[in-house]
């Protein structure tokens, strides 16, 4: 484990929520691809289920794929402004079966605030260790998802919202197979 076990699902959150725009039609569109979301994610606390809720959301996503990108003092930069604004509290709390982790918002919080604040606490974790270099965009030259390599050696490539990594080493295996002379 690189990372506490909140920040990783954290984490995985934001990827998803990114990833969300780049899937064949937005997995954003609606209220009810919103609740499927948060319900997929395990994302508690109040809602007020409107539509200006869901822009909200997507307009976090937009925010959290530049971050994804960033220098690490604009992340750095970004992350302070996210906390700033919500007037974090960090704080320790248990519920719905987690242990200790820390919440920075209250649950009455608006759900894109929540949601910023988690993923900012997240990201202070991965920009205090030194770990920016783990938040990438998939290698697969016909994708824009966004991955977080987890993986000990740093070796992770292609994301999970499709088959990028079967299809870019079906793509390398034909090219090795038409360069190769014929006879030999």
């Amino acid at each position: 484990m690189i990372f506490a076990p909140d920040t990783e699902v954290a984490l995985g959150t934001v990827v998803a929520l990114i990833n969300s725009s780049v899937q064949a039609s937005d997995g954003l569109l609606t209220r009810a691809d919103l609740n499927e979301f948060l319900n997929e994610q395990g994302f508690t606390g109040s809602r007020t289920h409107n539509d200006a809720e869901l822009r909200s959301v997507r307009q976090l996503r937009s925010q959290l794929r530049k971050l994804w990108s960033a220098s690490e003092e604009e992340a750095v930069d970004r992350v302070n402004n996210i906390l700033r604004n919500a007037r974090a509290l960090p704080q320790l709390v248990k519920h719905d079966g987690w242990e200790y982790h820390i919440h920075a918002t209250t649950p009455e919080a608006p759900l894109s605030e929540r949601m910023a604040v988690e993923a900012a606490m997240a990201l202070v974790d991965v920009l205090r260790s030194g770990e920016l270099s783990r938040l990438r965009a998939c290698a697969a030259e016909d994708c824009e998802a966004v991955l977080l390599d987890l993986s000990r050696n740093r070796s992770k490539r292609y994301c999970d919202t499709g088959n990028c990594a079967n299809r870019e080493h079906v793509r390398a295996y034909r090219q090795r197979k038409s360069e190769q002379k014929p006879g030999l």
